[in-house]
């Protein structure tokens, strides 16, 4: 039962009970559940989101420049050597962001970190379209790898604040499939940059320059967005954290009335606050540390982005047109690049129902299984051609499932639930601490990628992938809680008490 609206008539009537009068209420949805708060949270999360385009392009540039920047008969002529830099220096970058977004988050809020993200975006991507006017290779290179480790910084950045911002905004019966909106944008993002080395795979510096104007559209849609009322409430701002929650419930500034719902969900939030100042102040780092809510969710989210990582996915996007030319089917690799970006923004439309109803748990299973099967697939048919010659399509159905199943759980929940299940006295800076360590994962992969081929074949090294994605599986299974409709605050309490969550 949820109340209706009345006048306010005492003080006193603020916090009353849920239960008092309830036979004169009529049943209805939640306040963070009708339509038109629920408009408003996604418009908010969906503008918040613009980075993400951009980030996505960044991630996948390489894929679609290096075709040209390697060209024997190109100016840049980059050796293994230099496309390897060229590709992984982004994700260089974004450790030190992953550890910058932490203390941006706490320091200046969700939108001011991402109004500094998305300006630095910028600088990124002006650096990068203005290296092609340097007199020499050299010169070249070094301002590309100077813009591509900014645009790293940024990507890691922006990911924790928008995700948190994100997870403290929704209702939690639709808080994963709005967090999700990061990875549609994302995916959309690489999908684009695929598209444009399709059809201008001889033109780096037009490239640069379409992603430069995508960045700046991300920059102006941030500026609208209301600052989270939890991250004003922890830090005593009160009065703007009750009309930032208004807003996203669906209330009129000027509404008067007293909702018994919006008042025990404001109190709740600031006596979260309130607890976790307390916790900050008093606590030390090392209890902070010690403290079950906090290492629990940090080992498990780190074992998370670890298993991610080494299954591949990053290799999957970053090196697409190559390793579909590699297979020895003759479509176009750039052809085929495109095509899995469309297969990984609609399978990204079935994770927000797969989320809703399943939860995180089954997705991640399913996810982890499938990818294992089908990079066993890939080996098998590096190692034996015959299967290739027999079947011939078999290595691009392989591919294009195992973005799929990835899509579907491994590569979308860790950043998922590094925004449900931190305490909120950490969240910022346990973000990009976790963050990191997923980075330093991708970045190790990406690097020793071209060396450990080299040495070992593709055949083993998807071997390889195949068997650390089914100890993935094994990891879900045993050690990732299910928070899907859960709140934040549920969530904390579970891993503080090791209650099992159970579905609502």
């Amino acid at each position: 039962m949820i109340p209706e609206p009345s006048k306010t008539q005492s003080s006193n009537k603020v916090l009353s009970p849920l239960i008092s009068d309830t036979l004169n209420y009529k049943p209805g949805k939640l306040l963070g559940e009708r339509k038109k708060a629920v408009l408003r949270q996604e418009l908010m999360i969906l503008l918040g989101n613009g980075s993400a385009i951009s980030n996505g392009m960044a991630l996948a540039l390489p894929s679609a420049t290096l075709p040209q920047l390697t060209d024997p008969n190109d100016i840049y002529q980059f050796n293994t050597e230099e496309s390897g830099w060229f590709a992984s220096i982004h994700t260089l970058g974004s450790i030190f962001g992953s550890l910058l977004a932490g203390y941006l988050m706490d320091r200046f809020g969700r939108k001011c970190s991402l109004l500094l993200t998305n300006f630095l975006g910028i600088i990124g991507w002006i650096l990068m379209f203005m290296a092609f006017y340097q007199s020499s290779k050299s010169a070249i290179y070094a301002q590309l790898l100077i813009g591509r480790f900014l645009l790293g910084v940024v990507a890691a950045a922006s990911i924790s604040p928008i995700g948190s911002y994100s997870a403290e905004v929704s209702a939690p019966s639709i808080r994963g499939r709005l967090i999700l909106a990061s990875s549609i944008l994302l995916y959309l993002g690489i999908l684009l940059m695929y598209i444009l080395g399709f059809l201008m795979r001889d033109n780096v510096q037009l490239i640069c320059i379409i992603t430069l104007l995508a960045q700046c559209i991300a920059f102006v849609c941030v500026l609208p967005m209301p600052e989270s009322p939890s991250w004003l409430l922890q830090k005593g701002k009160t009065e703007k954290a009750c009309k930032s929650l208004k807003y996203f419930r669906g209330l009129a500034k000027k509404d008067t009335r007293t909702y018994d719902e919006f008042e025990m969900e404001l109190s709740l939030m600031k006596q979260t606050s309130e607890q976790s100042e307390r916790a900050a102040q008093n606590d030390s780092l090392l209890q902070t540390i010690r403290s079950p809510e906090v290492y629990k969710p940090v080992a498990i989210i780190i074992g998370f982005f670890f298993f991610q990582q080494f299954s591949g996915i990053s290799i999957v996007i970053i090196y697409t047109a190559q390793i579909v030319a590699s297979t020895g089917v003759s479509f176009d690799p750039m052809l085929v690049a495109v095509f899995t970006g469309v297969v990984r923004i609609i399978t990204i439309f079935f994770m927000c129902t797969i989320l809703d109803r399943w939860g995180r748990r089954p997705a991640g299973i399913l996810s982890a299984g499938g990818m294992s099967v089908c990079m066993l697939l890939l080996a098998a048919n590096c190692h034996w051609p015959m299967i290739g010659e027999r079947v011939p399509l078999l290595a691009i159905f392989a591919f294009i499932l195992h973005i799929i199943f990835s899509t579907f759980g491994l590569l979308t929940l860790p950043f998922l639930m590094i925004s449900e299940v931190f305490p909120q006295r950490v969240r910022g800076s346990a973000n990009g601490f976790t963050l990191s360590f997923g980075i330093v994962f991708s970045f190790g992969v990406v690097q020793l990628y071209p060396t450990v081929e080299s040495l070992i074949g593709t055949a083993y090294t998807f071997a390889g992938f195949g068997v650390i994605t089914f100890g993935g599986l094994v990891f879900v299974f045993l050690f990732v809680p299910e928070t899907r409709g859960r709140t934040l605050l549920e969530i904390e309490n579970y891993f503080r008490t090791g209650r099992r969550v159970t579905n609502p």
